[in-house]
């Protein structure tokens, strides 16, 4: 005879929650949804991951400055000090921030270079606003593929510099330290 265990309250809760998530997901089904292996991953965290897919497809696409209320509208780095540069600058890094948007490879910029990024480039890009807690915005400051020695000589790993060198069979720029080092907001790790 086997005794087979009665799923408890949360189980039951959770298997209805996948349920709902994958109907709710129907409309928008592709490989994404494919790619869970089920046998593998918990059922809690296969919903976190419906869930999230579910958040994607639901969000609104609108530019970052309007992710604000009111809209976060900078004024340009040539009307401004230094000092008032730096203090907007940290200011506007911090309210980023606060909507999870985390600032990456950023150390090679100086506070003027890394405003006007954030002013010409990073507020007025449209990007999905979605509202789970665990969900973060990293916006890359450098793009390695094409600023590959910038991310090489300040960046990269040792093995990411010694792959680059075997895959491409060029020299490598010396490794050195950003200029402008910062200590920027980081989402915690879970």
């Amino acid at each position: 005879m086997h005794l087979s265990r009665r799923p408890n309250a949360e189980e039951v809760e959770q298997l209805l929650l996948n349920a709902r998530l994958r109907d709710e997901l129907e409309p928008f089904y592709d490989e994404s949804i494919e790619i869970l292996n089920v046998r593998k991953l918990p059922t809690i965290k296969e919903n976190e991951f419906l869930a999230s897919l579910l958040a994607w497809e639901r969000a609104p696409t609108v530019p970052i400055s309007q992710w604000f209320d009111p809209e976060l509208k900078l004024p340009t780095c040539e009307c401004l000090s230094e000092g008032e540069l730096r203090s907007l600058l940290w200011n506007t890094i911090h309210r980023l921030y606060e909507k999870r948007i985390v600032l990456e490879f950023t150390d090679h910029l100086s506070d003027r270079q890394l405003y006007c990024t954030i002013v010409r480039d990073i507020l007025p890009s449209p990007e999905k606003k979605i509202e789970l807690p665990k969900n973060y915005l990293h916006w890359h400051c450098l793009d390695e593929g094409a600023d590959a020695e910038l991310w090489l000589r300040y960046y990269a790993s040792n093995e990411e510099r010694q792959a680059w060198a075997e895959e491409t069979q060029q020299p490598l720029p010396p490794q050195e330290d950003p200029p402008f080092p910062r200590k920027m907001p980081r989402r915690a790790l879970e």
